[in-house]
């Protein structure tokens, strides 16, 4: 666990410890314009700016690699903590990744956090010629890696045998210099993925369900579908949810002086099909709109105090911005520094 993650004293309607806001900023690599320099600044740009974190995505089309950025984040950053959301597993070996994780941990000085998913762009996969097995045989895939890098990245010998990895013998060096470890994130929507997250994350990222194309549900939005799926990691956590820490990310940002009259705007283009990353299956209300965790509309002030409503009401603290909406979100962060 990290400082900034500890528990703050308080209890979400839960009934779990509420913990310190943090705020990760994502980048894009040469979807920016300047490519991998750009890429350099936005991060220092997010360091400024106050965010707590600055992840990587991971995919094989016109971005930085993820492993190569990080290691230059290392030396072009100070105080942000660097990460990746998240890592897709089946593009790399778990002992391997783990050396080079192990090695960024070093090289930062512990900033570290791991986020590692089961891989979910199959075009991707049978572009490069990787074998993109059917749901089940990747999250079976997943938790044999998160098994393998629990042991690799404290720095011990790890002999491990599983359907898809074998390891024999092999010590996790460099030893990481967080401890026990580097933190490990992953999450879903699923109830499958959310309970193989309980059992192995440390950070548990709460995403909408997507369909079969990739699109996210409207339906999954809602506050009302979020606690369930918190209280599914809750039970599947058993004891040690209360040393998780469930993050979500936002993934629309509108600053303005009329959260009804904006929402009825969003809604209407959703109904219009402006909205291509979304399936719309149910219709939502303005009230709806303006209570997901996913949506954030209003002032500054309003955005502050419905990010205290969603951890209040669900315990997650952990805030994830989009590349295209971090300077947007900016000044909500000195609103909610040190809560």
């Amino acid at each position: 666990m990290t400082e900034a993650a500890a528990p703050v004293g308080e209890l979400s309607a839960l009934g779990t410890p509420l913990r310190k806001f943090r705020f990760a900023a994502a980048g894009e690599g040469n979807k920016q314009e300047g490519g991998a320099r750009k890429f350099i600044q936005t991060a220092q740009q997010a360091e400024e700016y106050g965010y707590d974190t600055f992840v990587v995505p991971d995919h094989l089309g016109d971005q930085v690699g993820p492993i190569a950025a990080l290691g230059a984040l290392t030396q072009a950053t100070e105080k942000i903590r660097l990460g990746t959301s998240v890592l897709a597993n089946g593009f790399r070996h778990p002992v391997v990744l783990a050396k080079d994780l192990a090695t960024i941990d070093v090289l930062s000085k512990g900033r570290l956090e791991v986020g590692i998913g089961a891989g979910w762009k199959q075009d991707e996969f049978l572009a490069a010629g990787l074998p993109y097995e059917r749901p089940g045989a990747r999250l079976a895939k997943l938790e044999e890696t998160l098994t393998i890098l629990d042991v690799l990245l404290r720095g011990q010998e790890c002999t491990f045998e599983g359907k898809y990895y074998q390891v024999n013998g092999v010590k996790g060096t460099p030893r990481p210099r967080q401890g026990p470890r580097p933190p490990l994130c992953t999450g879903g929507g699923g109830p499958k993925m959310l309970r193989l997250a309980a059992e192995h994350a440390d950070i548990i990222s709460v995403v909408p369900i997507t369909n079969s194309n990739g699109k996210g549900m409207l339906s999954s939005i809602t506050m009302e579908k979020t606690i369930e799926k918190v209280q599914l990691i809750k039970e599947a956590a058993g004891d040690r949810f209360d040393q998780i820490e469930l993050n979500w990310a936002i993934t629309a940002i509108v600053i303005t002086d009329d959260r009804e009259k904006t929402a009825e705007m969003a809604l209407s283009a959703l109904d219009r099909g402006l909205h291509p990353d979304l399936e719309v299956d149910v219709k939502l209300s303005v009230e709806e709109i303006l209570d997901s965790p996913y949506v954030a509309i209003g002032t500054f002030e309003e955005i502050a105090e419905q990010m205290r409503r969603v951890r209040q009401l669900t315990g997650m603290s952990y805030v994830g911005i989009f590349p295209t909406q971090m300077d947007a979100f900016a000044p909500v962060i000195p609103l909610l520094r040190d809560e």
